[in-house]
């Protein structure tokens, strides 16, 4: 976990009561440590988001496929971190935090597609210039995809991620994506500062590793579902996506547009199913019923 965290001293304030005395006392804390981490493509500066380092190879070929720039790996030449060695001169400060990629003959970055400004960890969309840009999902969607998947295995998933979650137990400062089966083998799971970075960053590890589109998986994440989110899961081939908290009304309408069925508040032994929820056993069967 070498550059994911980082230690400081810190003051432990206890309060008193219950039988304890309260005070303060001094002890050392593990951080999730956050770092730029800029892209740039074909030599010009796409984006530059905050994250934690670590995976950055991964988290740049998923924000590509997320901003609809490539799909496939044959798309890419090559990519590579800048640590000295590399991408010729870069400043101190920027070794290690730069991803170079080189795409592939024909492929091109849409003028618009350029962030205008810095992504921080929690905004995945910063430096889009309209509502149009943001909005964007294949014709196909996933509306196809027939995955069918037991609820029990959905509310069996928030637990093996959180044990899957490395960083966040030393440091309980990451959120988390997980990809699963559609009977709850977990694939791959990747942390990081922002939701939309550990998204990114199992997006671009499928799209390396030659598993896209993602058919027949589960996306999991550990925060609430936003509709960047959505639109990363379609983009990338993923017909069930998760969430542990809330979607925003966003979320539910580019999923419902998108064909991706979303479940939130997945916790414990209840979730709610937002849409499509043919693909989910219990709703599936109960619809049946009822004739609808």
């Amino acid at each position: 976990m070498a550059g994911r965290t980082t230690r400081r001293r810190v003051q432990r304030v206890t309060l008193p009561g219950e039988g304890r005395p309260g005070g303060t006392a001094e002890r050392a804390d593990v951080l999730a440590a956050e770092e730029p981490l800029g892209i740039r493509v074909n030599g010009t500066a796409l984006s530059m988001t905050m994250r934690t380092p670590g995976d950055d190879i991964e988290l740049a070929a998923g924000f590509l496929v997320s901003e609809a720039i490539v799909s496939s790996p044959s798309q890419i030449s090559g990519m590579k971190v800048c640590d000295g060695t590399t991408c010729g001169h870069v400043d101190h400060d920027e070794l290690g935090n730069i991803v170079d990629v080189t795409l592939g003959p024909g492929v091109t970055v849409a003028l618009g597609a350029r962030r205008n400004f810095l992504t921080t960890s929690a905004c995945g969309v910063c430096g889009k210039a309209s509502i149009q840009d943001i909005c964007s999902l294949p014709e196909a969607g996933v509306a196809d995809d027939p995955i069918r998947v037991r609820p029990e295995v959905l509310a069996s998933l928030p637990d093996r991620l959180r044990a899957a979650q490395r960083v966040f137990a030393s440091t309980g400062g990451l959120h988390a994506a997980g990809l699963f089966t559609s009977d709850g083998e977990l694939i791959v799971a990747r942390e990081d500062v922002g939701r939309h970075n550990a998204v990114d960053k199992v997006v671009g590890w499928a799209l390396l590793t030659g598993r896209l589109p993602l058919s027949g998986c589960i996306l999991l994440v550990s925060g609430r579902a936003s509709f960047e989110l959505v639109q990363k899961a379609v983009l990338a081939g993923v017909p069930l996506l998760a969430a542990v908290s809330a979607p925003s009304s966003l979320a539910v309408e580019l999923a419902d547009q998108g064909g991706l069925t979303l479940v939130g508040f997945l916790r414990g032994a209840s979730m709610n199913v937002y849409t499509c929820g043919h693909r989910v056993a219990a709703t599936a069967e109960l619809t049946a019923r009822s004739g609808g």
